[in-house]
């Protein structure tokens, strides 16, 4: 009885060995006419082919095996080889660090975004309302060392009644502002047409979140070599923003950053959810420097000084904050802007006032 058995299990250790060499032949033809219908631009999986197979197998079946198992079995070998072919013609894409394994930096007017240079800080008003307006925002940000100028003039807007932004009045007014005080301009750009006269007013290109999968505005964008400040959607994956980020370094432009801005929840008590794991996955994933917008993060002043400790410490390589001189009168955005003295007191308890200069190493000790 035991050398029976003894026998039965060497007979199945050959047929193990065999079935393996047979099912590796398999997966080789397999990938061979995978590689072949991709060169001739069809699909890898012929659903009518795969019927066929498992029709002729049925027909053939002679036991142990009912028709039903026969089928799970090959449909898992099936299965098994579309994914080794596929798995053997997907692309590093330009995003990852298969790709590029150090850190891009983007530089913008002298300042460093990205790897372990210090955290960059991005300030300015929601909207660009005025002349008076945004030259004293301007004048504060500059007098506390804030290099990087923020100021809607296109504003994409949930209610069609409400303010729009001044257009190319507001990006002429943002940039003399900015040359005034010798900062770096940033503004959101929402359609391909608008391409030119952002390239002479702006020194940082912004998608927004609503135009994240703009897929024209996107290979427009791409095509400058403008720096570009991308934002993640507002129920975006982490795969589909790295995969907006993807067609802006396809088309050429390898000045890309990434921005969290909260994603939406079904959380009340603040605009949006802050996902800190979305900042450090993409760091995990991508080369590229991620900010964290923490004024649209959660929308409330009294959590700007949390989110933003929060940001940099799961790797962030800045931050994005709205300031307005009197929020109260702000035509978009009253809730979450905060004035000048709060902005001092946020400089203050995040510890920007006195390291926007030095390394986050030595200013988080992490």
């Amino acid at each position: 009885m035991l050398e029976k058995i003894r026998s039965l299990r060497a007979e199945i250790d050959e047929l193990n060995l065999r079935l393996l060499e047979l099912l590796s032949r398999r997966a080789e033809a397999a990938a061979e006419i995978g590689a072949l219908q991709t060169e001739l631009g069809a699909s890898q999986y012929d659903p009518v082919r795969e019927q066929e197979m498992l029709d002729a197998l049925v027909a053939a079946n002679r036991g142990p095996f009912d028709a039903g198992t026969v089928k799970s079995l090959f449909k898992q070998i099936f299965q098994a080889s579309m994914q080794l072919g596929q798995a053997a013609q997907k692309r590093d894409y330009l995003t990852s660090r298969a790709a590029r394994s150090h850190d891009t930096v983007v530089e913008v007017k002298g300042v460093l975004i990205g790897s372990r240079h210090s955290p960059v800080l991005i300030a300015g008003p929601c909207a660009i309302e005025s002349e008076e307006q945004v030259n004293a925002v301007a004048e504060r940000l500059a007098s506390r060392g804030v290099r990087l100028f923020r100021g809607g003039a296109f504003k994409p807007r949930t209610d069609p009644y409400s303010f729009q932004g001044l257009g190319a009045e507001g990006l002429k007014m943002g940039r003399r502002a900015a040359d005034r005080y010798g900062l770096a301009f940033v503004s959101e750009i929402m359609s391909p047409e608008l391409l030119p006269l952002f390239e002479e007013h702006v020194d940082v290109l912004q998608i927004g979140a609503r135009n994240m999968q703009n897929f024209d505005l996107l290979k427009a964008v791409g095509r400058s070599r403008q720096p570009v400040l991308l934002k993640r959607g507002l129920a975006a994956t982490v795969e589909e923003w790295l995969m907006a980020a993807e067609y802006l370094l396809y088309e050429g432009n390898t000045n890309v950053i990434l921005c969290e801005r909260g994603i939406r929840t079904f959380e009340r008590y603040t605009r949006n959810t802050l996902d800190v794991s979305a900042v450090a996955l993409a760091k995990l994933e991508s080369h590229l420097p991620v900010l964290v917008d923490v004024t649209h993060s959660g929308g409330r002043r009294d959590l700007l000084v949390q989110l933003t400790k929060a940001g940099l410490a799961v790797g962030a390589d800045g931050i994005m904050v709205e300031v307005h001189p009197n929020p109260a009168v702000a035509l978009s955005d009253q809730k979450q802007q905060i004035d000048f003295d709060t902005f001092d007191a946020y400089l203050e308890e995040t510890g920007y006032h006195t390291k926007l200069s030095e390394k986050r190493v030595e200013l988080y000790g992490f």
